[in-house]
């Protein structure tokens, strides 16, 4: 009698259709662990990369790493929160919606003058809040978020109706098609190539006929190539030639003082670390060699202070935490759940891939940061966010 007792408290559930039931079941270990040692790594990183440019800066050396830290803080709050709430409120149309919505009106906003904010560079990807010197919101990242939970929305409502190019490809793409086109107005390559790597995977899980998937590929490769040529139009081929050349050799003279600075101070920092490193704190590159050294190029800092040893230990996290994330997938209570870890795996997974290789030459630079590294309080509090989602999934599937 005790023992039922006991898991009555445990467990409380409602009639089928009258609300959310609560599960018993514990969440992943494995995938918490994970999450919370790259943080850990990440800001430790963070602060070592950002200290010397903070000083340059004009501010306290512990600037950068104070605001990290505050935005890690709340984005655990959120994770909480977030593993804890049952994933199945973001099934409803209206909230899913509403979050797409909210990020395509933020696009638009983010590139009116005035609003939009451009921070470093010629790109306008930030919404500048309380004006010029003010906290801001970078859009792109609200809806890498926001893409995966509605087009996993739309799946599930239409998913006897997948198998038809007319509801299963079309109203996609088109939606796809006006997110990559305000992306692109920033511009935000990479993360217009992220988003759309992101709502492809979805496509095809969420059960399209490969004959159909293939021609939405097809058309994808045209509207790319297009874009290239638009490009090659207003920059001049001599632009992507350069590109290309600088790539294959970051060292040539010609390239070295000014378009692959960054790159060879990048090689040079991995290249400095040998096996174990010069030791937390010791990089001679983030002395303002290596620009950027707290956002885009802070692998490149932890690869001279930790070594091989260190950035394989990275990269292995990483690794445990896709794995995780698909096994998850795999696992999941219902299709809703699956699609929503398939999307937020994809999107560490990626971003994680294509930041290792844009600091390691093995592709050009596209300006992508790390998840959970990067200086950036918006990126962070939404990749916790997402795992939040994640480990309420895994709350509610069989792992074992």
């Amino acid at each position: 009698m005790a023992t039922g007792t006991a898991k009555q408290l445990r467990t409380r559930t409602r009639p089928a259709g009258r609300g959310w039931r609560l599960i018993d079941n514990d969440l992943d270990g494995v995938l918490l662990g994970t999450i919370i040692a790259l943080l850990v790594i990440g800001i430790l990183m963070m602060f070592s990369a950002s200290y010397p440019a903070a000083i340059e800066d004009g501010l306290s050396g512990t600037y950068y790493a104070t605001r990290q830290l505050f935005f890690a803080g709340i984005g655990l709050v959120v994770m909480g929160i977030l593993s804890v709430v049952p994933y199945q409120f973001f099934e409803k149309l209206w909230v899913s919606g509403a979050a797409f919505a909210t990020a395509i009106v933020m696009l638009v906003l983010v590139l009116i003058p005035g609003i939009g904010s451009k921070q470093g560079t010629f790109a306008r990807r930030w919404i500048a809040i309380g004006g010029d010197g003010g906290p801001t919101f970078q859009p792109s990242e609200l809806m890498k978020i926001a893409i995966v939970l509605f087009f996993a929305t739309l799946i599930i409502r239409n998913e006897h109706r997948m198998k038809t190019f007319w509801y299963g490809i079309v109203p996609y793409m088109l939606m796809l098609g006006v997110v990559a086109g305000l992306m692109m107005l920033e511009p935000h390559l990479s993360g217009t190539l992220i988003i759309a790597a992101l709502a492809v995977t979805l496509i095809f899980v969420g059960g399209a006929r490969p004959l159909h998937f293939s021609i939405m590929i097809v058309i994808g490769v045209i509207a790319l190539a297009g874009v290239v040529l638009f490009l090659m139009y207003s920059k001049g081929v001599g632009y992507f030639e350069e590109r290309i050349l600088s790539w294959l050799d970051p060292f040539d003279p010609e390239f070295m003082q000014d378009e692959t600075w960054q790159t060879c101070q990048s090689l040079i920092a991995i290249g400095s670390g040998g096996m174990f490193g010069l030791g937390l704190g010791a990089s001679r590159q983030k002395y303002q060699y290596l620009p950027e050294a707290q956002n885009d190029f802070v692998f490149a800092i932890l690869c001279e202070e930790f070594g091989f040893v260190g950035a394989v230990t990275v990269i292995l996290l990483f690794c445990l935490l896709i794995f995780r994330g698909f096994y998850i997938a795999a696992k999941a209570k219902d299709k809703f759940g699956m699609l929503v870890a398939v999307g937020f795996t994809m999107h560490i997974g990626m971003q994680a891939l294509l930041n290792i290789a844009v600091v390691s030459n093995a592709i050009p630079n596209t300006g992508i940061s790390l998840p959970f590294f990067s200086y950036g309080g918006t990126a962070l509090l939404m990749q916790l966010a997402e795992m939040g989602v994640l480990l309420n999934i895994s709350r509610q599937a069989k792992l074992n």
